[in-house]
């Protein structure tokens, strides 16, 4: 059958599937769960994780050894069956494809985010021995548009994606094969990661991952003092502070980081003007940039004279990270890349 023809087929399919799927178990609203501003602070001096640190009850397949197939997934768009070990994968969400290679899962097809490349560069750096592998990806367009026809003509035997961006395709996304839903943003990481996993037949693996960051932020926490950190980010026309319930602010509570008060909000990120800069301001900020050139909003923010005149700038304690394990792909990998620079900066 021609791959046009299998995509009408798919298309006209979509509706009995939508129909016949079950619905995912609900759960609360996690702060930070989308990434809207907020001008409103509130204090996050509490023991309680700013964001999930498993699997959902409900979720999953629990019961299921790792590595039994066929197994049934109970996810954030229904409940689907995976007949046997995937081979031909298909990552459209945003750090799925960091989460698939950190468990040693080679991809088949991958979609890319706005502005972005499809294979990020932290991911070349961080997984040479899959060079040739990742040079055969498939492109299946955009992470918010993904190429529907591109993704059934590779037949895979799963896809991944999450609820934040696939949840109206998700009937169609099935009809072309078994597909789990995670969550999607940042603070959902380690949730994410470990669902994911799950599908793969890996969770211990994944488990032991997440354990072994956990202890390593612990261990970083206690060998810091009182130090405050920021984290900021520019991109063309925004500049953001990122709040606890975000990717990095949850990795910095992990490490039980302390933070300032103006970033002690309950939403993702905050969007300053230049004359509110002194919100960036702590004892160290850590900054990202979707561009870095003369003209870029990052530069004209750097050098206003408030963001020269911070206390971190003067001391010298504005560091430049990479934007996008930091920013831009929520997965285990970048956690650990968001961790070991938080590490080398308050450890020097």
């Amino acid at each position: 059958m021609k791959h046009s023809s299998l995509f009408i087929a798919l298309i006209a399919a979509t509706a009995l599937v939508t129909a016949c799927s079950t619905e995912g178990a609900g759960t609360d609203s996690t702060p930070g769960s989308s990434e809207t501003s907020s001008t409103e602070t509130s204090s996050t001096e509490t023991t309680t994780a700013p964001g999930p640190t498993g699997i959902p009850d409900g979720m999953g397949s629990p019961g299921v050894d790792d590595g039994v197939f066929p197994r049934t997934v109970s996810h954030f768009g229904g409940s689907t069956e995976i007949p046997a070990e995937p081979k031909r994968i298909v990552v459209i969400a945003t750090g799925q494809l960091d989460a698939a290679l950190t468990l040693g899962v080679v991809p088949t097809g991958v979609a890319y985010g706005d502005g972005a490349a499809l294979i990020p560069d932290y991911l070349s750096r961080e997984f040479p021995q899959y060079s040739t592998e990742m040079a055969a990806f498939v492109d299946v367009g955009n992470r918010q548009s993904p190429n529907l026809e591109a993704i059934a003509a590779l037949r895979p035997d799963l896809i991944l994606a999450n609820e934040a961006a696939s949840k109206d395709a998700y009937g169609t996304l099935s009809a072309i094969a078994p597909t789990v839903l995670t969550e999607g943003t940042g603070v959902n990481w380690k949730q994410d990661f470990l669902l994911l996993a799950d599908a793969l037949g890996r969770t211990q693996q994944a488990q032991s991952i997440v354990d072994d960051f956990v202890a390593r932020a612990v261990d970083l926490g206690t060998s810091v003092g009182e130090s405050t950190v920021s984290f900021v980010r520019f991109t063309a026309d925004r500049a953001r502070v990122f709040g606890v319930p975000s990717f990095a602010g949850y990795i910095a509570w992990d490490a039980n980081l302390a933070r300032p008060q103006s970033q002690q909000f309950d939403k993702t990120s905050q969007d300053f003007s230049e004359e509110e800069i002194q919100l960036a301001n702590a004892d160290w900020v850590f900054v990202g940039s979707q561009e870095s050139d003369s003209g870029s909003g990052a530069a004209t923010y750097t050098r206003n004279p408030l963001w020269t005149g911070m206390s971190a700038s003067t001391e010298g304690h504005i560091m430049t990270v990479d934007d996008d394990p930091w920013y831009l792909n929520a997965g285990p990998t970048a956690a650990t890349i968001v961790l070991d620079d938080l590490t080398e900066a308050l450890t020097r």
